[in-house]
């Protein structure tokens, strides 16, 4: 009888968590940042408001159609040589944004920092995945991980706000600068890469085109419909486009032997469950954002750095229900029995914040806020660990970068597809009210096209909440990884458990 013993932990992990952790919210704080300096950068640069979502949308179509490109080099090339490329990229393209003279330099330094985004974001999780290797610390990184990843679109609209109100748009993009200056020097300093477990094998560069070309048409698809309506032809030509391309990239990966997402990594069904329910969740979540910041700063009156304030219970509730609850329970509970009620949780928060009206209170928003934070923050953690959860070493980059392709598609697709819903809604309501929705001083006009408003708003806090049930269903019923399984030792596929064992 032999006894190995579980690899010796890096002695710098802790301070390995704080530069990746650092990383990431620059990355998660970018989705957000920016909405909230887009009306200024907008009257400094003068584009029309039909131009203005490319500056959301540049971001999203880049980093979203390139993860899994990102994933798959960070395989091959080295995590920490990747994590600090798109480091140092992404600081370079945050600058020639802040400096952006016009409409076109904006949207290019977008896309730039998408790009690099893309590198960045699986980098930085596959690392953190090889740094911590006993399965207690390891749940207490993934639940610090998880409320980065879950609480810095909240924390991008303060920041955005503070920015914006008190210095000029233009620092919601140089704030990056010294994010990405102090998060390279730990990766010189600090981080190190275990040994071996590269992905040696050539890069797919057909599977690279198809499944980012096939990204790319969805989100843009779905940025479309809000705009032009789903029956556009634009529309439905790219939708079919997105389908062409996704199913050719299936077909062409399950044929190639060192394909650029073997599909193993998403048809077990603990992976692949959690991506789908987190990307759902997803959906929902930053519909709550997005609306619940126009209902603030347009029907209630708050100020950019109120709106940021007014979220912060529930970033407190993301830090709660993802380091007291998920972490501590992590390694006890198998995973459907945190995603699942967690996001039924959130859906009941959702379900609170559906009651909004022109001049409902901060008390009726507040425990919405708090209940959406605490089941978002208990789910996100599990999520993101069963993404990696016995998965080949040389396919944790491109298993990572599966994570944040789903959030980054859910958001986007969710951006896009509860606009169209809260448009629609309000248009109704303008319709059967006979409401001119013409600037007004008509004090009972200006009324009705705030109720209206509210009703869209309303009615796509709705669909947020059917996305939150539709997801908790998808984790009871798919997931049966993570708790005890957490150490299972490997089996005959060749798979690794995603805590180290002891052998004996």
């Amino acid at each position: 009888m032999s006894d190995s013993v579980v690899p010796q932990a890096d002695p710098n992990r802790w301070k390995t968590l704080g530069f990746i952790g650092l990383a990431q919210l620059m990355v998660v704080l970018d989705a957000t940042i920016v909405n909230i300096a887009l009306p200024s950068a907008q009257k400094s640069l003068g584009f029309s408001d039909v131009n203005r979502q490319w500056v959301i949308t540049a971001y999203a179509l880049a980093f979203g159609g390139l993860l899994l490109f990102g994933g798959r080099v960070a395989d091959m090339w080295g995590r920490r040589r990747t994590f600090m490329t798109g480091l140092i990229g992404f600081a370079l393209a945050s600058a020639v944004g802040g400096a952006a003279q016009n409409f076109s330099m904006l949207v290019g330094a977008r896309a730039l920092q998408g790009i690099f985004g893309a590198l960045l974001a699986p980098s930085a999780l596959s690392l953190l995945t090889v740094s911590f290797t006993e399965a207690k610390e390891r749940a207490k990184a993934f639940g610090i991980y998880g409320a980065i990843a879950g609480g810095g679109g909240a924390i991008g609209l303060i920041l955005g706000g503070v920015l914006t109100e008190y210095l000029n748009w233009r620092w919601t993009f140089y704030i990056n600068v010294p994010f990405a200056i102090i998060a390279v020097l730990g990766a010189v300093f600090v981080i190190r890469e275990p040994a071996g477990n590269r992905n040696r094998n050539p890069l797919d560069v057909p599977g690279v085109l198809l499944v980012s070309s096939g990204l790319v048409a969805l989100v843009y698809g779905f940025t479309e419909a809000s705009e032009k309506g789903w029956g556009a032809h634009l529309t439905v030509g790219l939708f079919i486009a997105a389908a062409v391309l996704l199913i050719s990239f299936v077909i062409v990966e399950s044929r190639l032997r060192a394909p650029l997402l073997p599909l193993r990594v998403v048809t077990d069904r603990n992976r692949g469950g959690s991506y789908l329910a987190l990307g759902l969740a997803v959906i929902g979540m930053f519909g709550l954002f997005l609306f619940l910041t126009y209902y603030m700063q347009n029907i209630l009156g708050y100020t950019p750095v109120t709106t940021g304030v007014a979220f912060l219970p529930m970033v407190a509730g993301m830090i709660t229900g993802s380091t007291q609850i998920g972490a501590r329970l992590m390694n006890r509970v198998p995973a459907r029995f945190l995603m699942g009620p967690g996001f039924l949780v959130a859906a009941v928060g959702m379900a609170i914040l559906t009651q909004i009206k022109v001049d409902s209170s901060y008390w009726l928003i507040l425990p919405g806020l708090v209940l959406m934070g605490l089941g978002m923050g208990t789910a996100f953690m599990p999520a993101m660990s069963l993404a990696t959860f016995r998965v080949r070493p040389t396919d944790a980059g491109v298993a990572s970068a599966m994570v944040n392709t789903s959030q980054q598609v859910g958001g986007a697709i969710g951006t896009a597809a509860l606009s169209t819903v809260a448009t629609s809604a309000t248009k109704s309501f303008f319709t059967s009210h006979h409401v001119n929705p013409a600037p007004t001083k008509d004090p009972m006009q200006l009324m009705l096209q705030a109720q209206g408003a509210v009703e869209g708003f309303s009615h796509a806090i709705w669909w947020s909440f059917g996305f939150l049930l539709v997801a908790s269903a998808l984790a009871f019923a798919l997931l049966n990884g993570g708790g005890k399984s957490n150490h299972i030792a490997a089996g005959a596929d060749g798979e690794v458990a995603d805590v180290p064992v002891m052998a004996h």
